[in-house]
């Protein structure tokens, strides 16, 4: 079936268009390939459907891969925006969810239960659990004893032919015998097979007792007998190449969440893993390693651990040891049984179990953002490339030393290693220019010598990112020829027509880990940096509607590459899209920022991007503010009053002019904002938002709680006429930010602190201000300066809260919890929480965006009752009113009202 006749047959689930074909051309590995189509499936039956058009597909999900098995030219399928279903079973220690869930997701709904996810990688807030269960994906602690193999309880597998299979049926054997009879009698020949070769079952047993994914878990038919469960652990670590799991039951590990943690520098890489067989039988829960070039990049952090930042570091390397418990006595003693073996190694400065969490944090901090020090300072135009492989930790050292020589006779000067020692797992990462063929051929003749450094070790190649295409060329070699074959066979036996991830696990060509690299022109700063890891996509609002982004930066590399290709029909169609799907319909929230390893705010571009010949009248604005509020205002008032006229004028003008779409649930305006001149000097000064003016009404609960409590305010003068300066920034309206900056600062300027009653509005005017005077939160101040001060009177039973991107951003989430949990007896956060999108105006400009923001979320309150519903942001409240039909108002008017 062609691409064409899936469209009709699919309608709205299948995409050609330029944009939608190279926004997902990459993935966070260094390969790339421009799909022919893409395919959203949201259901079991829509992926059997897929299968019978037999055209060659690849599964993508969170598109976190590290060795290029989620990209291909075929079809792409989507799997992230549906298959989301978490559903915890039996208190926790099962959990049933679908592919496209993140493991965050999923450990937060089990957290209440006191249980998590096995796997524990560093990308667990975008890596999703197909993605993690298709490459058996660990991480830092969990090993081999609780990584996705060892805890798989039962897939939901839809076979190439269409076969639909619960391996977690009673009668799951008896199924696929009766409906794939020749793959059920295949699996049984193969298991025979290998357990009859004596030579083949030793092969399996070393190398699987490494973390390992090199090609097909053959050690499934060592460990199963049946061959319904020997295809549930083949599926593990199968990169998407014999079936589509969609959905997966897994067993669940205890949430240790008491903490002892080491950071144990040595004189040399040789001291540091003569340590470790010391250390690893005191039972830690994780050793990772630093080499010396890794902690050199740990010393420029601004928050480095001060131990390591005194350090003159030479020939250093050190291991971050964590001792892990269910309570702090359990960890208390296990870092005491821990100290006799510490006490003995030869460190270079005392060895120390912290359990501050702000200094455990620092040396984590230091662990996960090496990938982000070195990847960030890479120059512009090249690639990152981040390599994993095992090696029996007697042999960790003198693997460590070749791989050095290795990387200073291939002159790669700023390489670094780092990773699990105590599973003698490394990773090391270098920087390329891939574009350019010396630069390939260096990273050939890398590769060729890395492969038998760790093969001439006992080693695997790939230890937990999966074979992907960067290792296939490797897999018959590790494995020898016997093996190889019994791995084509479960190929063929799965997917005879060969249409799953073609040229993924397996591929004899030679030079296929040096084919479809990634290139990077340069572009403009916050593209350049872009590792295209993916972690930012979860928290985008516009991610279900539009483009993520990571996807905006992607689009930007290739309209670039357009370019300097002399494509003018690309050019045309991907600028036409651009507008809306990553201009338009972004929130610039910076909610991307908070979770980049780089610390790429994407709506700094969208703002630059945004500048346009509206300077002017923007401007004019911010030279008549008051008066364009209070003009706002009215028009909100008038439509509430003449529903009929407003709503078909507001739709034209929306349609014709792109102006705001007004809607019943907008409220009114409200009154102007209020001046206060006290006769004391006063303890703060109140700057209330202009939104209050705009979308009624006016938040003045903040002013009473202050009379309360005996605090004094003031206002600044010609308040009315002041604003914290985002309508202007959000939009790139640079001479009207200017204009209003102007105004702002003198009227600001001081040492009295100033209080701002919406969280977007504080953050806009800390950025306005700078260090001209003290911004704080009004949420904030009622919790450390009013709370003590108040009564509360009649305290509700449960409130529903929505915390806003910009209390996120700022720190401010645990003050607005705390202010919530002192007016509701049970406060319920929702564990879909995100930004609502409603960002200013796009609300009202793109309705759309906050639907699909709010979407999860209202979803998950839908038929719970809320004696209140809360946040701390106008346009926030107004969106979550929207999404939910309940009315949100600012946590300050719910404590007013329980401290009369």
């Amino acid at each position: 079936m062609s691409v064409e006749s899936l469209a009709a047959d699919m309608p709205g689930a299948v995409s050609t268009r330029p944009t939608d074909r190279l926004r997902l051309a990459r993935d966070a590995s260094h390969f790339a390939l421009t799909p022919s189509a893409v395919v959203t499936v949201a259901s079991a039956g829509d992926v059997a459907r897929l299968f019978a058009a037999g055209q060659p597909l690849t599964f993508r999900s969170g598109g976190t891969s590290l060795s290029g098995q989620g990209v291909t030219d075929g079809i792409l399928v989507d799997s992230r925006r549906h298959f989301r279903d978490i559903e915890v079973l039996d208190d926790g220690f099962r959990v049933r969810v679908g592919p496209g869930a993140t493991v965050r997701q999923v450990n937060t709904r089990l957290a209440r239960y006191g249980r998590m996810l096995g796997p524990d990688p560093a990308s667990e807030v975008a890596c999703t659990l197909g993605g993690v269960v298709a490459n058996n994906s660990s991480g830092m602690a969990c090993g081999t004893a609780a990584n996705s193999y060892a805890l798989i309880d039962s897939v939901v597998v839809v076979l190439p032919s269409g076969t639909t299979l619960d391996t977690g049926d009673i009668d799951a054997d008896d199924q696929l015998r009766a409906r794939e009879p020749d793959l059920w009698a295949g699996l049984n020949r193969l298991r025979d097979r290998v357990r009859g070769n004596a030579a083949s079952r030793a092969s399996i047993e070393r190398q699987f007792a490494l973390k390992n994914t090199m090609g097909y878990g053959l050690n499934a038919l060592l460990d199963h007998d049946r061959p319904a469960d020997i295809l549930t652990r083949l599926l593990v670590g199968s990169e998407g190449t014999l079936g589509f799991l969609a959905s997966i039951v897994m067993r669940t590990v205890p949430v240790h969440a008491h903490a002892r943690t080491g950071f144990l520098v040595f004189d040399d890489l040789a001291a540091a893993t003569a340590a470790l067989p010391g250390l690893v039988a005191t039972d830690p829960a994780a050793i990772e390693l630093l080499d010396a070039t890794s902690l050199r990049v740990g010393q420029s952090d601004a928050d480095v651990d001060p131990g390591l930042a005194a350090l003159d570091v030479r020939h250093h390397a050190a291991l971050l040891v964590e001792y892990r418990a269910g309570t702090a006595a359990e960890a208390d003693a296990r870092a005491e049984e821990a100290a006799g073996t510490l006490a003995r190694l030869p460190l270079v400065t005392p060895a120390e179990l912290k359990s501050d969490p702000a200094a455990r944090n620092r040396l984590w901090h230091l662990r996960k953002g090496l990938y982000a020090k070195v990847a960030g300072a890479r120059p512009p135009g090249t690639a990152a490339l981040l390599e994993d492989i095992a090696v029996p930790v007697p042999e960790l050292l003198p693997a460590c030393r070749e791989l050095i020589g290795l990387f200073e006779r291939h002159a790669y000067d700023h390489a670094v290693i780092f990773g699990h020692a105590k599973d003698g797992n490394i990773h090391f990462m270098l920087t390329e220019r891939l574009g350019d063929s010396s630069g390939r051929d260096r990273f050939g003749r890398f590769t060729d010598d890395m492969v038998d450094v760790v093969l001439g070790h006992g080693g695997t190649l790939k230890a937990e990112h999966g074979t992907g295409r960067m290792m296939t060329p490797f897999v018959r070699r590790q494995y020898g020829d016997e093996l190889y074959d019994v791995m084509l066979e479960i190929k063929r036996l799965c997917d005879p027509r060969g249409i799953l991830n073609p040229g993924v696990v397996l591929n004899d060509d030679p030079g296929a880990h040096l084919a479809a690299l990634k290139t990077s022109p340069v572009v403009e700063e916050e593209v350049d940096r872009c590792v295209e890891c993916g972690f930012c996509e979860p928290v985008c609002p516009s991610r279900d509607l539009t483009t993520t982004p990571r996807q905006r930066i992607l689009l930007r590399r290739a309209l670039e590459q357009a370019r300097l290709d002399g494509d003018a029909a690309l050019v045309a169609s991907l600028e036409k899209d651009y507008e809306y799907d990553a201009v338009d319909t972004c929130a610039v929230d910076g909610m991307c920022q908070t979770a980049c390893p780089v610390q790429i705010n994407t709506g700094d571009l969208v703002r630059r991007l945004r500048a346009s010949d509206s300077q002017g009248a923007w401007a004019f604005a911010a030279r008549h503010w008051s008066a364009t509020t209070r003009a706002m205002g009215a028009a909100l008032s008038t439509a509430r009053r003449l529903p009929i006229v407003a709503a078909p004028v507001s739709r034209a003008a929306h349609r014709i002019a792109g102006a705001p779409l007004w809607s019943p649930d907008l409220p009114g305006g409200g009154r102007a904002r209020p001046r206060v001149t006290p006769e004391d000097k006063p303890d703060a000064i109140l700057f209330s938002s202009c939104t209050g003016t705009m979308f009624g009404p006016a938040n003045e609960s903040f002013a009473r709680l202050c009379d309360r409590a005996g605090v004094v305010l003031a206002t600044p003068p010609g308040l009315p006429s002041l604003c914290c300066g985002t309508p202007w920034k959000s939009k790139g309206m640079t001479r009207g930010l200017a204009e209003m900056a102007s105004r702002v600062r003198p009227a600001l300027a001081g040492d009295i602190p100033v209080v701002v009653d919406a969280a977007s509005c504080t953050e806009g005017l800390r950025q306005l201000l700078g260090d001209v005077a003290t911004v704080v939160d009004a949420v904030e101040f009622t919790a450390t300066h009013l709370l003590d001060r108040l009564k509360v009177t009649a305290r509700l039973g449960d409130l529903a809260l929505h915390p806003t991107c910009s209390a996120q951003r700022m720190g401010l989430t645990p003050a607005l919890l705390t202010v919530a949990e002192a007016v509701a007896e049970r406060v319920t956060v929702p564990d879909s929480w995100g930004c609502c999108g409603f960002a200013g105006d796009r609300g009202l400009l793109h309705p759309e965006l906050t639907a699909a923001a709010t979407a999860p979320q209202a979803a998950e309150l839908a038929g719970r009752h809320f004696d209140a519903y809360a946040s701390c942001n106008r346009t926030c409240e107004l969106g979550m009113t929207r999404a939910t039909g309940h009315t949100y108002e600012h946590v300050l008017d719910v404590l007013e009202r329980v401290t009369r």
